[in-house]
């Protein structure tokens, strides 16, 4: 599955994550990127969004 959104281009993002002794150790951070039908352009496509576009109704989902 991609782990980028089609529509706004939210990626992947990296880090370092801290423990309680301050160990560091490096984590990644992904969206949450569904798999779904919408309309583009006119015609229903198949693209990965991430919910907060879904939510906003950045895109119009296919029936």
């Amino acid at each position: 599955m991609s782990k980028k959104c089609e529509v706004c281009g939210k990626g992947v993002v990296f880090g370092v994550q801290y423990s309680h002794s301050h160990h560091q150790s490096k984590r990644s951070w992904a969206p949450n990127v569904k798999k779904i039908k919408a309309v583009v352009d006119g015609t229903p496509k198949t693209i990965h969004v991430c919910t907060r576009c879904l939510r906003s109704g950045k895109v119009q989902r296919a029936i």
